[in-house]
């Protein structure tokens, strides 16, 4: 997983223990790409400042993580259901009647699950 995915995914799982400064400055710098210039200008505090609370929001983002390991899971998780989604695809057409049925049956449940996670 890239650097910013993971990021992006430490803040959507662990973002609200965060503090509200922290929660915002990392939103606005990483989601919505401000400048760590523009955050400091639209808040009225040193680039420095900025660049702190981000940093502390981030190491405490991967603490959090190191502890539960929810995000690893979930991209574990989500490999998974994709990888088994691949086989079945495959499977599909070498398979008919009832068993046909199945491997149709277990791809709409295997793309609801992708929907929902």
């Amino acid at each position: 997983m890239d650097e910013a995915l993971f990021r992006t995914m430490l803040f959507d799982f662990y973002g609200e223990l965060l503090t509200e400064k922290q929660r915002e400055y990392f939103d606005l710098h990483y989601n919505e790409d401000l400048s760590l210039g523009e955050i400091a200008e639209s808040q009225g505090i040193s680039r420095q400042g900025v660049w702190d609370l981000i940093r502390r929001a981030e190491e405490s983002l991967r603490r959090y993580e190191e502890k539960t390991g929810l995000v690893a899971r979930f991209a574990a998780q989500r490999e998974t259901v994709a990888a088994m989604e691949d086989r079945l695809e495959r499977l599909r057409p070498l398979t008919e009647g009832r068993a046909g049925e199945l491997v149709r049956e277990l791809l709409e449940e295997i793309q609801e699950l992708r929907h929902g996670i």
